[in-house]
């Protein structure tokens, strides 16, 4: 059973950072893909960025720049740095895992595993 959670979501002024953190306990598989997403009221989910399991990264082009991907493997934690923060990232923030890597890495309908999601407030 492969559970993920989020942490690190919180009020912030724009220009300012935050770092979300992500575990996924009970991923085995030596494949795969780490990914945030998010999804604000009334819209789509949308990517932000992934990591793969031999260390390809992937960006919105919204974020490119801002946001940086990582992943410490001795804690098992994914991140998410993400620095001048915009009004418009405002909304809730969601850590996923898939087992594969094949398809496309912001398509959320390929992930297996989900976590609660985390709020980021960034004010103007």
């Amino acid at each position: 059973q492969v559970q993920v959670v989020e942490s690190g979501g919180g009020l912030v002024e724009a220009g300012g950072s935050l770092k979300l953190s992500c575990t996924a306990s009970g991923l085995t598989s030596t494949d795969y893909v780490l990914g945030w997403f998010r999804q604000a009221p009334g819209k789509e989910r949308e990517g932000v960025a992934a990591l793969t399991s031999d260390g390809l990264t992937s960006y919105a082009d919204s974020v490119k720049g801002r946001f940086t991907i990582s992943q410490d493997n001795a804690k098992n934690t994914l991140y998410l740095q993400m620095n001048a923060l915009k009004p418009e990232d405002t909304t809730r923030y969601y850590c996923a895992a898939r087992k594969l890597r094949i398809g496309s890495w912001s398509d959320f309908g390929l992930y297996n595993y989900w976590g609660q999601g985390t709020q980021v407030t960034v004010s103007s």
